[in-house]
């Protein structure tokens, strides 16, 4: 028979960091086993007997121990909160408007930032041999953990809650939004065309995940310099690299300016 499986958080620490989330959402749970999940992140769960080594072949019953499931659930209720927040602050404008306005609230570039306010790189339970490869802080991880998150405030309190949160923890970047911002791949494709005739080129070059909760990593090369992208469909991953590509284009556009 094999041995319980070991929490990459000692117990103490782990109610510790259960108190300090409910204060920062304002929120108690009513069932707090969802809020450990939503801080589950999938290899911790991912181990053979409680070893330090994770399994071969990846059991897929252990997505329902991980935040997979309610990460899964918060980028829904997310959309749909921003979604409706979005008509209500901006009534006059097109879908055509609103859609890149929503995609930026919605992104990791939001997400992340408010994971860390929140300090869930400290609270995330992660095996050790993905803690030493540093994932705890990587943007993706925080990003997905925040949507988790909304995802075990959702199921334990309805709607309300989740719409609380998001209206205080965004409502600088909403705010910030004078315009609508330019979907990146929109951006990127008008930068380039006035530097050059060749379109960018997106290219797939990894899928990991299980099927339930693919991610998918994308590539795009342009002006002779190339970027990558990570998201949950193959649409978020070709948009988080052009974002990517276009800091590099500027950083080098802002060099070549200081150097004349």
């Amino acid at each position: 028979m094999s041995s319980p499986r070991k929490s990459a958080l000692p117990s103490p620490h782990l109610k510790v960091s259960l108190t300090r989330l409910q204060t920062s959402l304002d929120y108690v749970f009513k069932d707090a086993a969802l809020l450990e999940r939503a801080l589950t992140h999938r290899s911790a769960v991912a181990l053979r007997g409680g070893g330090r080594r994770p399994a071969r072949r990846a059991d897929p019953r252990q997505s329902l121990a991980s935040n997979e499931r309610l990460e899964f659930i918060g980028d829904r209720v997310l959309g749909l909160v921003v979604a409706e927040w979005l008509l209500e602050r901006f009534p006059d404008e097109t879908e055509g408007a609103l859609g890149p306005r929503h995609a930026a609230l919605v992104s990791r570039n939001a997400l992340a930032p408010v994971a860390e306010a929140l300090d869930l790189s400290e609270m995330l339970n992660i095996a050790e041999h993905e803690e030493r490869s540093g994932i705890r802080h990587l943007a993706n991880v925080l990003a997905d953990a925040m949507e988790a998150i909304l995802g075990a405030l959702y199921l334990d309190g309805g709607l309300d809650p989740v719409r609380r949160f998001v209206h205080r923890h965004w409502a600088s970047i909403m705010e910030a939004q004078i315009t609508p911002p330019k979907d990146p791949k929109t951006a990127l494709q008008e930068f380039v065309l006035g530097n050059d005739r060749t379109l960018p080129v997106y290219e797939t070059i990894r899928t990991e995940g299980p099927s339930h909760a693919p991610q998918f990593t994308v590539r795009v090369s342009a002006l002779a310099l190339s970027a990558e992208g990570t998201a949950r469909s193959k649409r978020l991953a070709e948009s988080a690299a052009a974002s990517a590509l276009m800091r590099l284009l500027r950083r080098e556009t802002d060099l070549k300016k200081d150097m004349s």
